[in-house]
């Protein structure tokens, strides 16, 4: 698309966003403060680099088998970087446990100490990319269907170790970025079918969680996660929403809000402003819940537009993290990447285009016809020319341009692996 085209397309938008109060240059100021976590295992499959046999467990599963999956870890980053280059603004990556780098050598869960996360800090500074974290709870000899739950003590305590350890390496990786790394907690555990012991498995997991964070560390924060179901676990969840919402409002921490992690006809948007009243901040994983299966790639879908429309409404931009979450193998898993990413920051910066004041004070005075007009209005007001300003500016692919540039990615790289 020709630059000067998308600057006239832009010029026209300033005066029409300047006509209801919006300075849409302080919006493009914004969006480059809107860092997403990019989520490391949609470039694998949640393969991750253990020296280990046998494929996922632990309620979740990757379908498809499009070619070129990262294989390693160089590939991995390969890909990681080529997807950022072609997503606006600077961005963080997200890390299972699992994809530590082992350079082939076993080392059990309990056992894993920052030594396997230095090539990442030391890759990621080098590429000015910010870290997050996450324990792996699934795909392991002692993962079963309980694991900080477990009546068994000793795998209990497995895992306790093994999420301790998991904090120390966030803590790490937060010294060493100077810049606190978000460690994400999130444990599978549940029940096919129908359930005695429902108590007796959530207070295992609250005794567990007690001992997980009872270090205070000062350059990470900790995050739970709440589920709905998991594949061969639908039941019974043992860290229901209702379980984490209360665990993270008594600890003053704060909770991780996976978009496909409720039910279908749930408002995440809804849960915004209730649980900010209770916790200092929300960490989100955006995905895209199709019935009952949670991580398709994220688009401008209803429930993610309404979900970043109510985090500006609320005023709350400075106490939510964004990451992603969705692991797609039917296509390619870069494009998934750049598809999700923009989809992400297209709902955001429609968010900040919102004329907030102005519907807020229709709102307040009963002027209920004039707030639904504007905000319908609004709708039709070109704020795409706005994104593709925001690409412009930090020289990436405007528009659908970047499908070509993700063909010959896939050409020259992922198909000949």
């Amino acid at each position: 698309m020709k630059e000067e085209l998308i600057q006239k397309a832009y010029e026209v938008a300033k005066e029409r966003y300047a006509a209801i109060g919006i300075d849409t240059d302080k919006v493009l100021e914004q969006m480059q403060d809107f860092h997403l976590s990019m989520h490391c295992w949609q470039a694998d499959d949640v393969t991750g680099f253990e020296p280990r046999e046998g494929g996922l467990t632990g309620g979740i599963q990757v379908n498809g088998n499009y070619p070129g999956r990262a294989r390693n870890i160089e590939e991995l980053r390969k890909d990681v970087l080529y997807a950022m280059s072609l997503i606006p603004g600077k961005h963080r990556l997200n890390l299972h446990e699992i994809y530590g780098d082992f350079q082939g050598k076993f080392v059990d869960r309990d056992e894993v100490t920052p030594e396997y996360f230095q090539s990442w800090i030391e890759w990621a500074k080098e590429h000015d990319i910010k870290l997050d974290f996450n324990s792996t709870s699934f795909s392991h000899s002692k993962s079963g269907d309980l694991s900080l739950s477990n009546p068994d003590k000793s795998i209990r305590d497995f895992w306790i170790e093994h999420s301790k350890r998991c904090r120390a390496i966030s803590q790490a990786i937060g010294e060493a970025q100077n810049d606190p790394c978000i460690m994400n907690t999130w444990v599978h555990d549940g029940s096919k079918d129908i359930t005695l012991n429902r108590s007796l498995y959530r207070e295992l997991l609250k005794g567990s969680l007690d001992q997980i964070f009872e270090h205070r560390y000062d350059m990470m924060k900790d995050c739970v996660e709440s589920k709905v179901f998991g594949i061969g676990l639908e039941s019974y969840t043992v860290g229901s929403n209702d379980f984490y919402t209360a665990y993270a409002a008594q600890k003053n921490m704060m909770i991780t809000l996976d978009t496909g992690h409720f039910h279908p006809t749930e408002s995440v948007a809804d849960k915004v402003s209730a649980m900010l009243l209770f916790v200092p901040e929300l960490m989100l994983h955006v995905s895209r819940p199709i019935r009952w299966d949670s991580d398709h790639v994220t688009i401008m879908d209803d429930p993610t537009m309404d979900l970043f429309s109510e985090i500006v409404r609320a005023g709350a931009l400075n106490r939510v993290h964004y990451g992603l979450d969705y692991f797609d193998a039917t296509l390619n898993r870069i494009g998934a990447y750049v598809i999700g990413s923009r989809a992400a920051q297209k709902c955001m910066l429609r968010a900040l285009l919102e004329p907030v004041t102005t519907l807020r004070n229709y709102e307040l005075e009963g002027k209920y016809f004039q707030r639904l007009a504007l905000l319908e209005e609004c709708k039709n007001l070109p704020w795409n020319a706005v994104y593709d300003m925001f690409c412009l500016k930090n020289n990436v692919p405007v528009g659908e341009t970047y499908i070509k540039e993700i063909e010959k990615y896939e050409e020259d790289v992922t198909s000949k692996r």
